[in-house]
């Protein structure tokens, strides 16, 4: 067989599962739907709450702390970030994207669970965090965070969902950026003391970077198989050369912003521990060339966040000025 006809992307059916006739498969157990809710990527929903948090209790009286405000914070963007998660396994799935996927596979893609099975269980994630999110509103009395709400929900949906998917397109690291950094640690010092400090949008760009730097060692692994179903992610936009570089721009420069901040919070310089994870994570992303060290990178830089973002809350929270 001829290469061109062994790369040709196998046509999607009309009807049944999307990636086409399959055998008999077992159905999705409970641990195949744990396994959808890609728990890896929670810390990347975790961070930007501790942070904004740590910027919060900076912020405001001593002895204050809206501890249920905090923890609604982390639900919305938990529940956020699972369902997007399910969104992407179901639009990737009847796309047929994950026809090609050669690591762990997804519950519709596999034929484990049906598509509308999958859908309900985003959607139902989805509308706790917007149950979760209205309360905030309500708490904090400022309505407008409504549209900001809405709007995070439709861009997690549109992530990989929709005609035109904007994941499909280079631009999924803007909206990890722009809503799992500046949005989820600004709106989470927002809702607890209705104000949001310069070291607050400083974390929020700190830790969108870390998120980004996993979305793009999550697509350099992926790379080939993307560019085979027609996924052009920004790895396959730009190459492996410059996506190697741009994920080490990524996890390297929240360290310098973690350098500025710990010149007034002196107990910011313990959150450079966390290069004992972070720059392995570099050097294996720089240098792998195997999905299996990418994902070893991918584990680590997750890691890096949480981590990064623990040690600059409790800076935030409580370094003596």
């Amino acid at each position: 067989m001829s290469n061109s006809a062994r790369n040709k992307p196998k046509s999607k059916r009309k009807g049944g599962h999307p990636a086409g006739k399959r055998g008999a498969v077992a159905p999705a157990t409970f641990r195949d739907w744990v396994g959808g809710a890609r728990l890896r990527t929670l810390p990347l929903a975790i961070a930007p709450v501790l942070v904004g948090t740590g910027a919060a209790v900076d912020a405001s009286n001593p002895g204050v702390f809206h501890w249920i405000r905090a923890l609604l914070c982390l639900a919305v963007a938990l529940c956020l970030q699972i369902g997007v998660n399910y969104a992407n396994d179901y639009s990737d799935g009847v796309r047929g994207t994950d026809a090609y996927r050669v690591g762990p596979s997804r519950l519709t893609g596999s034929g484990k669970a049906s598509p509308r099975a999958v859908l309900i269980v985003a959607l139902v994630f989805f509308g706790l965090a917007a149950v979760a999110g209205l309360l905030l509103v309500i708490a904090s009395h400022q309505w407008w965070l409504l549209i900001v709400g809405a709007a995070a929900i439709v861009a997690a949906w549109f992530y990989t969902g929709g005609k035109h998917p904007y994941g499909y397109y280079g631009l999924g690291e803007v909206f990890v950026f722009v809503f799992f950094g500046l949005v989820a640690t600004a709106g989470t010092m927002f809702v607890q003391v209705l104000n949001v400090s310069q070291v607050a949008w400083l974390g929020a760009v700190a830790v969108g970077l870390l998120a980004c730097a996993v979305l793009v060692v999550n697509n350099l692994r992926d790379i080939d198989v993307d560019k085979q179903a027609g996924k052009r992610t920004l790895s396959v936009l730009i190459g492996r050369a410059w996506s190697r570089v741009l994920y080490a721009v990524f996890v390297l420069v929240p360290f310098v912003i973690l350098a500025m901040i710990s010149l007034l919070y002196t107990l910011g310089w313990l959150g450079f521990f966390t290069l004992i994870a972070a720059l392995p994570a570099v050097i294996i992303t720089l240098f792998g060339r195997t999905p299996r060290e990418l994902i070893t990178a991918l584990q680590l830089t997750s890691i890096s966040a949480l981590a990064y973002a623990a040690f600059l809350a409790a800076a935030l929270a409580w370094s003596p000025l």
